[in-house]
C-alpha cells in the first residue's frame, strides 16, 4: 500500500514551517513600522519626504504585498528586507530635511465618576501617537465639548475669572407619556 505524500504549502497548511517563518518576518517588520509611527506619527513620515522617495516607498510596499500573496518564503524575505530599508530611508530623509519627530505633550485627567484616565493632546497627529494607551481627546474636541455645554458656562467663566466648573447638572428627560409640568 502506497502512502500519498503531499508537499507542505504555507497557503494550504497553516502549520507548515514556512508559514511560521513568513509570519515571524512580518511580525518583525510590523515592529519596525510601529516604532516609526511612534516616532513620527501614524501616516506622517511618508509626507515628510520628497515625492520621489514617497513613490519609491509605496512601490516597495506593493512589492511586499505581492510577495505575501505569493506565499513564497524567499520572495517575502527579500521584500521584508526591502521594506526595512525603505523605512530607514524615510527616517533618514526626514531627519536630513530637518523634520522633527513627534514629541506630544500629553496631559492626563481622571474621570471623577469612574476613575478612568483620559489623555488630552494638542492635535490629531499627537492623538494617533498615543491612542494605543487609552482614550484620547484633542484640544479641538475639548472646544466642541465646551461649546456643547452652552453659552451660560462661557458667560460665567467670563464674568467670574477663576471660577471652576465642579459639575454639570442635566435636566431630567421629559416623560412624554405624562407631558410637561404645569407651572401653576
Amino acid at each position: 500500500m502506497r502512502r500519498a505524500t503531499r508537499a507542505l504549502s504555507p497557503i494550504a497548511d497553516a502549520m507548515a514551517p514556512s508559514a511560521y517563518r513568513i509570519q515571524a518576518m512580518v511580525d518583525g517588520l510590523d515592529q519596525v513600522a510601529l516604532a516609526m509611527e511612534r516616532k513620527w506619527g501614524v501616516g506622517r513620515l511618508r509626507l515628510l519626504v520628497s515625492d520621489f522617495l514617497r513613490a519609491k516607498f509605496d512601490e516597495q510596499k506593493d512589492r511586499l504585498d505581492a510577495a505575501l500573496r505569493s506565499g513564497e518564503e524567499r520572495f517575502v524575505a527579500a521584500q521584508v528586507e526591502g521594506m526595512r530599508r525603505a523605512w530607514d530611508a524615510l527616517d533618514r530623509a526626514a531627519h536630513e530635511a530637518g523634520a522633527k519627530p513627534l514629541a506630544p505633550q500629553v496631559w492626563e485627567c481622571v474621570l471623577p465618576s469612574t476613575g478612568e484616565i483620559i489623555s488630552l493632546v494638542r492635535s490629531e497627529d499627537e492623538a494617533h501617537h498615543v491612542a494605543r494607551e487609552g482614550r484620547v481627546f484633542t484640544t479641538a474636541e475639548i472646544a466642541i465639548l465646551i461649546e456643547a455645554l452652552g453659552e451660560d458656562v462661557l458667560t460665567v467663566k467670563q464674568k467670574f475669572p477663576g471660577a471652576a466648573v465642579t459639575g454639570i447638572r442635566r435636566k431630567a428627560p421629559i416623560d412624554w407619556s405624562r407631558g410637561d409640568e404645569i407651572p401653576f
